[in-house]
């Protein structure tokens, strides 16, 4: 499955604070919000200034406190997104069970199903979750993050009910032909998982790890495992048992989340703190729904014109894929906190192009690692009928796509600092067209590989826009030509690798090479995380250049 905070350069390229919070203030890098409070039940605090400039709709003013000093972002922040892979971890394991215990076109409808719903919780998300972050850090106060929280749930209701409503204008276009109950409880979904991005966000920013760690192992491994048991225990093989147990956990889950950050349900009628948040998040939603139709849309192109049998091949080798992508995702939402605490413009472009730069000298070990390591790994995770040798070009194309994806996110970031989001809206919506095209144009050419190039593609030229966006002001740090040539030198190893044999004797020796690129890794981890102690000079020891 892919996960609710997988990579998407609009919506995971996080707030660093607002124009109007550019000029002045601390050019603190490593910080974090303060810890949960029970502010919004004390008469003094629900009277605090900056409080009300929030419930007026107006930003709060310059001197608002700056969040405290904290974790690094290799620091602390990486058991964040520890807490995350749990989540990757579980989607590598389930989908392969899944496409053993589900006959293919049932698995297909599944995979399709969960893409349908990853749109409509970004559309029912608004944005909002990214408003939690920015308005704690700028307030110190969970106040008016709680009520969005509540206002976000009754829109994700609202959503899903008009979903529910024309779901026989659009189902049958989308390829879900006769299976009108799958998309009811697909739809169904919705509220719960908006319920749940919305507590996380709130625990992340509040630096609850324990917290943040229920919920979210409960949201990606606890719902997959209930869906898996009720097709063993009840020996319904269908898309259906799955969905109606994963149903289940997610309004579990929900429960408890709300339990943990207690939305405050009279906030839903604060109209202006509503009127700011969409207008904050508004953008970011629509750049969010493109992005995820570039990252899903190309599962409903193929079934479409392949057949469902297809999409369950695809989905098969694009999670394999992809597990880069969704880490760098979740390294992106766990610093949320700390990047919306860097006010000083200089300071914050230098630590978004250091954090950028560390993360692409992890990649490069990531996708040689990944792309030896992918026949083996589809050999144990697709049955024999979903040919898995044929789907090692597939694996490495979406992994490719990490280098562009890392690189967006960046730049991505810088424009929302800046509050010029309607560029990433238009960005998204121009590499989502492109990418749609290109899946219409190459599958039937060179099939599922066709549609992981047109993603990579995709993704390239929404980089290139978000770069293109920034204003001429801004000493953008360019990455070091080193890590360019290295970073290529990976690409054509791997490129090259998926010319070797597939038989067993191959993939176990590429197999034994790939376990070689963990200490690799873990040294160029080790890096990073000196990076963080090291200020604002770049790993190589000189300052990074600015263009």
């Amino acid at each position: 499955m892919e996960l609710p905070g997988e990579p998407v350069a609009g919506r995971e390229a996080l707030h660093g604070g607002t124009g109007r919070h550019r000029a002045g203030g601390t050019s603190q890098g490593n910080a974090r919000g303060p810890r949960p409070s029970d502010d919004a039940h004390d008469p003094a605090v629900a009277s605090d200034p900056a409080d009300r400039s929030l419930s007026s709709g107006s930003l709060p003013p310059d001197g608002a406190p700056p969040a405290p000093e904290g974790q690094s972002l290799f620091g602390r922040g990486l058991l964040y997104v520890a807490v995350w892979s749990l989540q990757l971890l579980s989607a590598v394991v389930v989908y392969p069970v899944l496409a053993h215990l589900l006959p293919a076109d049932e698995f297909g409808r599944l995979a399709s199903g969960m893409a349908l719903s990853q749109v409509l919780v970004v559309l029912a998300v608004l944005g909002f979750d990214q408003a939690v972050i920015l308005l704690r850090a700028e307030t110190g106060s969970d106040r008016a993050a709680r009520s969005l929280i509540a206002a976000g749930v009754g829109i994700g209701a609202v959503v899903t009910l008009v979903a529910v409503a024309t779901a026989g204008l659009w189902s049958d276009t989308l390829g879900f032909d006769g299976n009108s109950s799958l998309v009811l409880v697909t739809l169904l979904w919705t509220p719960p998982s908006v319920g749940i991005v919305l507590s996380s966000v709130m625990l992340l920013s509040e630096d609850r790890l324990k917290a943040f760690s229920l919920v979210n192992v409960m949201y990606g491994v606890g719902g997959q495992v209930v869906g898996m048991l009720l097709i063993v225990l009840l020996d319904r093989r269908t898309a259906m048992t799955y969905a109606f147990g994963y149903l289940g956990a997610l309004v579990v889950t929900m429960v408890i989340g709300f339990v943990l950050v207690r939305p405050r349900w009279s906030g839903i009628t604060d109209v202006p703190l509503a009127r700011r948040a969409l207008k904050l998040g508004v953008p970011l939603m629509v750049s969010s729904l493109a992005v995820y139709v570039l990252n899903a849309g190309d599962r409903l192109v193929i079934q479409r014109v392949l057949g469902a049998e297809e999409v369950g091949r695809y989905q098969i080798a694009y999670n394999v894929g992809n597990v880069a992508i969704i880490l760098l995702g979740m390294a992106s939402m766990a610093w949320a906190p700390q990047i919306a605490a860097v006010r000083d413009e200089a300071a914050r472009w230098v630590l978004i192009g250091r954090s950028r730069d560390a993360l692409i000298r992890l990649m490069v070990p990531v996708i040689i690692g990944l792309t030896l390591g992918a026949p083996l790994a589809l050999v144990i995770a697709a049955p024999a009928s979903f040919a898995p040798d044929e789907l090692l070009i597939v694996v490495f194309l979406v992994a490719a796509a990490g280098f562009p994806v890392l690189i967006g996110n960046a730049s991505a970031r810088a424009l929302i600092t800046l509050e010029h989001t309607n560029n990433l809206a238009v960005a998204a919506i121009v590499a989502a067209v492109v990418n749609v095209v290109l899946n219409v144009v190459l599958l039937p050419v060179w099939g599922l590989a066709g549609g992981a190039a047109a993603t990579m593609v995709a993704f390239v030229v929404q980089t290139v826009m978000h770069r293109l966006a920034l204003p001429k002001h801004v000493q953008w740090p360019r990455i070091p030509w080193k890590l360019v040539a290295a970073a290529g030198a990976a690409l054509a190893v791997s490129a090259l690798s998926t010319l070797l044999p597939q038989d067993t004797a191959w993939n176990l020796g590429r197999f034994g090479v790939a376990v070689l690129c963990l200490p690799w890794f873990l040294h160029q981890l080790k890096i990073a995380r000196a990076g963080d102690t090291a200020g604002i000079t770049a790993p190589d020891g000189e300052r990074a250049p600015a263009g």
